[in-house]
């Protein structure tokens, strides 16, 4: 068969060959990334005549008409590039692109029971958050896999991906909302034909982490041509890299966990820094087997056998043994060094294991040469596991010294000091851990149209498609305490020879006394009635319709060339309801006590139960209608002044929560009277409209003693439910793009670059505030707030409901560089450089709550906005042969910029800038070398090292003894070796 290459030349320089079958219709799909450029015909090769010309889109516009230059920068991560990647999952190659800043995935949240996203992949771009970029499928909608409406990118088709092109830069006006930081979409190969497979496997270089990866693809035509079907299916298997123990016992030979805290040394006025940067933190609060952490007996641990014993505090701390259970010599809460076998920062799963399988289908039918049906089928089962802490630490526990698990010396050194009982810390190391397992299943279908027609003497070209996406979550978390029941098993007495719970009510209703000294194996009785089988659940059904209908053509002339039109119109509806267990939850109607979880009067009817998962129900659904407008008018076409144009977009968007909306986009580009060189900008309103979880949040409820009435001068007990608000109104943003491109300079043939700076401003952004926050507002008159609570002295019942409003403002601008150079080497192969940057000048976020100062992220490597972040790619091809060295930095930061950094003669330590004695945190270079060997015309193999050099993680200390390390900017799992087979016939 013979075919049509046309090559075309990208931002970066590489090039991409896309092949045309004689009997293909057009490719629809950017194949022009990052000029934003469709290749002029006479720049292709020769065809046959009887070969089909090229229709190009671009994924930032609507606009396909041919030799169009897009305004808004687009980059392109081609099918080979993912190939080079070697990665099980296309997200994790995608991602490494420095403009995807704070993207989520398998590495990410695996400290959360709660949260909804652990192992969920979802881009994130300019630092703005996963909800904030819109992630497309062949320029489609696809079905949220959490309630925030982010799609999981490990649902996707894989092997039938052809590319992916990153949009950086605002696209609402062309595809509605969510596009404010930008789009990514990943296109399929339509035309495929033949079979392909591919199979590899990792491991790290610690063992673990072991990977397998199977992928099969397909593809026919039938009927001369006019029926094609083609299909693909893929497994992935990963075992993740399992959390350490206790102490600083990181999983594997890993031994860069060290436990580093910012310490609150407690100075804020007398000249020296408030915190203090330390290592080997340990905190006094609780031990492994149990601490006493106040009054007389302060300092007394139990070892495994529940032995009292001498508790070796660090920084040669000794207790005060007073009510505040201060500790001497160290820091508020930590002490450095000593005993540290309890600490639990490290027992965090380091990336959550999963089991990935998708299977992806398209049938289409060409009514004729220009007009085409055809439909897809997604399935797609993901499932993850991932622990977010070992054991279920507890503090502050009161206990009587009659106890009749308290050692027997212990119960004699309270009667001596006269005392009947303690404050009390424990790691509950006895208890199983904790083990959170979401199971995410997506079921997609797409009922779509496009092809060509000729009206009023000019041809036009549609696209129209229906989807229907589902997507339901089920996480079970195993080995979960009930709080209550806690409680009341570790207060224990005896009782006519026997011990048990001393609560009477509880000891009717099952209780079973639990010993919390030592490290004593609990009876099933007591493991039951504290940590049941069936421990916290959530069922979340999510579904999607939308419906898309888009024309454009190029209806007449100007003396500049052809006027380019595209116009359309879409509707879409979102829904969720998520169901719970009824402990978590509370008794509801839709989740009623059932065999499962059996009523206890010792339970909070209401629900939060548990230690930690306390899920709750909760429905909504909104639907959106749009139109747009898009047109292209080129003003200037001159050999003398060069090229020009300038490209328009507005869209009419209508929310069925909030009303009416309009985005638009001015754009232009002037390529110069030096050929190579082009200039573009682009200026747009976006828009982020409020998602499920924002709009009709699951309520959650939590009693609060002690909250001030000023309208009663007075303090009640209010019960403070944090709710959705369906008066939320979209988020605005104001998005500006200016840069240039050179491509193929005389001076330098092969090397193309752009420089790019960007602007984004986002009002009226969605942020909650506290209940104590809402009350003072309306109390000074703010009358927005006075509806979202009611104070009332007892024994009426008091509440605020603790909502989201449009208060937040953000503020991002920096500068992305792209350049590539290819270098023929004649019978030595061929070299290709490329490099992308972005550099984020600024980055400041306002929660809009009053009194708050805005906070800077741009260079904070603790959070997601590195001052500098790089990509550079080096490939060397000769015959069979290709090797690939890939480099990954990014620059220095620091913990935070509201740090004043001094070791004496500080300033005074206030809330808002705080002293401190250290605030950098270096950055990290990671090298990746990969290399590829084609066997035959059929088959070829390829392995890869990621992290050559095996570099650490930096910590990232907080205020606390978590785990200090950031999965989103740094490599956490070390060196890790990829290898694997292609066969393509």
């Amino acid at each position: 068969m013979s075919c049509a290459k046309p090559v075309v030349r990208l931002l970066g320089g590489v090039a991409l060959s896309v092949a045309l079958s004689l009997h293909q219709r057009p490719v629809y799909g950017q194949d022009a990334a990052g000029t934003g450029e469709a290749p002029s015909p006479g720049s292709q090769p020769a065809a046959s005549s009887d070969a089909e010309a090229t229709t190009i889109v671009v994924t930032g516009t609507r606009i396909t008409s041919s030799g169009f230059t897009a305004p808004t920068p687009t980059t392109m991560v081609t099918a080979e590039d993912l190939q080079k990647s070697a990665q099980p999952n296309i997200f994790a190659a995608v991602t490494k692109l420095p403009s995807l800043l704070g993207s989520t995935g398998v590495t990410t949240g695996t400290n959360s029971t709660s949260s909804g996203t652990q192992g969920l992949s979802s881009f994130a771009l300019r630092g703005l958050g996963t909800i904030r970029t819109l992630t497309l499928l062949d320029g489609q909608r696809v079905v949220g896999a959490n309630v925030t409406g982010v799609p999981d990118i490990s649902q996707f088709p894989q092997l039938l991906i052809k590319r992916v092109d990153v949009v950086t830069g605002g696209a609402s006006a062309s595809y509605g909302s969510d596009a404010v930081g930008g789009v990514v979409n990943f296109i399929t190969d339509k035309r495929f034909e033949g079979f392909k497979a591919q199979a590899q496997g990792g491991i790290t270089t610690y063992g673990d982490n072991g990977q397998y990866l199977l992928g099969l693809a397909a593809g026919r035509a039938f009927v001369d041509n006019r029926l094609h079907l083609e299909g693909s299916v893929e497994y992935d298997h990963e075992n993740g890299v399992p959390p350490g123990g206790l102490g600083e016992d990181a999983p594997g030979d890993r031994d860069w966990f060290h436990a580093d805290t910012l310490a609150n040394t407690g100075f804020t006025n007398n000249g020296f820094p408030q915190y203090n940067y330390i290592s080997h933190a340990q905190s006094y609060q609780y031990a492994k087997y149990g601490l006493i952490t106040n009054g007389p007996l302060q300092g007394t641990a139990f070892d495994a056998a529940g032995n009292p014993f001498p508790f070796v505090y660090g920084s040669n701390g000794v207790p005060a043994k007073n009510a505040a259970g201060t500790v001497n010599g160290c820091y508020v809460g930590f002490c450095v060094g000593g005993d540290n076998s309890g600490a639990v920062g490290i027992g965090t799963t380091l990336q959550s294991s999963v089991e990935r399988t998708v299977g992806f289908g398209r049938v289409g039918f060409e009514l004729n040469e220009t007009n085409e049906v055809y439909a897809t089928v997604t399935w797609a089962n993901v499932e993850t596991a991932n622990q977010p802490n070992p054991g279920s630490a507890k503090q502050g526990l009161t206990i009587q010294c009659s106890n009749p698990f308290v050692p027997a010396a212990t119960q004699q050194a309270c009667a001596d000091a006269g005392i009947t009982s303690f404050q009390y810390g424990v790691v509950n190391a006895f208890l199983p851990n904790i083990l959170v397992e979401p199971e995410r299943e997506q079921h997609r279908f797409v009922l779509g149209a496009e092809g060509q027609f000729n009206a009023f003497g000019t041809d036009w070209h549609y696209d129209s498609y229906y989807e229907r996406g589902e997507n339901t979550t089920d996480i079970h978390v195993s080995n979960m305490p009930l709080n209550p029941r806690y409680n009341q098993a570790i207060q224990a007495i005896s009782l006519n020879g026997q011990t048990v719970c001393a609560n009477d009510v509880a000891r009717a209703n099952g209780c079973v006394p639990l010993n919390i000294f030592g490290n004593v194996t609990p009876s099933p009785e007591a493991l039951a009635y504290t940590v049941p089988v069936n421990g916290p659940f959530q069922h979340t059904r999510q579904t999607q319709d939308a419906a898309s209908f888009a024309i454009n053509g190029d209806p007449f002339s100007l003396w500049a060339g052809p006027v380019s039109v595209a116009f359309g119109g879409e509707w879409r509806r979102e829904a969720y309801r998520v169901n719970a267990d009824p402990y978590g939850n509370g008794v509801t109607a839709e989740s009623p006590n059932s065999s499962a979880y059996p009523a206890d009067p010792i339970l909070n009817a209401a629900g939060n139960n548990w230690y930690a998962g306390n899920y709750h129900n909760g429905s909504g659904a909104y639907h959106v209608t749009e139109a747009f407008l898009e047109t292209n008018l080129p003003f200037l076409d001159s050999d003398s002044f060069g090229k020009a144009n300038l490209n328009l977009a507005g869209r009419w968007t209508d929310y069925s929560t909030s009303g009416t909306v309009y985005t638009w986009k001015i754009g232009g580009t002037w390529r110069t009277p030096y050929q190579p060189l082009r200039l573009r900008a682009v200026f747009s309103r976006d828009v982020r409209a409020p998602n499920l979880s924002e709009l009709f949040a699951a309520p959650v409820s939590i009693n609060v003693p002690g909250f001030f009435d000023p309208f009663h001068n007075t303090t009640v007990t209010i019960s403070q439910n944090t709710i959705g608000n369906t008066n939320l109104k979209p988020e605005s943003a104001r998005n500006l793009e200016v840069g240039l491109v050179l491509t193929q300079p005389d001076f330098l043939p092969g090397f193309s670059a752009s420089v790019d700076f960007y602007r984004i401003r986002i009002r009226d952004g969605i942020s909650s505030l506290t209940a104590r926050q809402q009350v003072d507002l309306c109390f000074q008159g703010v009358q927005q707030y006075c509806s979202t609570f009611f104070l009332a002295p007892a024994p009426a019942q008091s509440f605020v409901n603790v909502q989201v409003f449009n208060l937040a403002s953000i503020y991002t601008k920096g500068i992305d560089i792209e350049a590539s150079y290819q270098m023929d080497l004649a019978n030595a192969g061929a070299l290709t450089f490329r490099a992308l940057a972005t550099h984020v000048i600024d980055n400041t976020s306002n929660s809009g709550a009053p009194g708050t100062i805005p906070v800077q992220n741009a260079g904070v490597n603790t959070g997601t906005t590195p001052d500098w972040k790089l990509y550079a790619t080096q490939s060397w091809d000769y015959r069979s042969l290709g090797v690939d060295l890939t480099e990954r930095w990014i620059s220095d930061g620091v913990f935070g910029h509201q740090y004043i950094v001094c070791q004496s003669n500080c300033p005074p330590s206030t809330a808002a800038h705080p002293t401190i004695d250290r605030n950098h945190m270096a950055g990290a270079f990671y090298v990746d070398l990969g290399a590829r060997y084609t066997v035959n015309d059929k088959l070829k193999a390829f392995i890869k090292v990621d992290n050559v050099f095996d570099r650490d993680p930096v910590p990232a200390p907080q205020t606390n003894t978590g785990i200090d390390i950031n999965p989103l900017l740094y490599d956490t799992l070390g060196r890790t070796y990829r290898a694997g087979l292609r066969y393509n016939f």
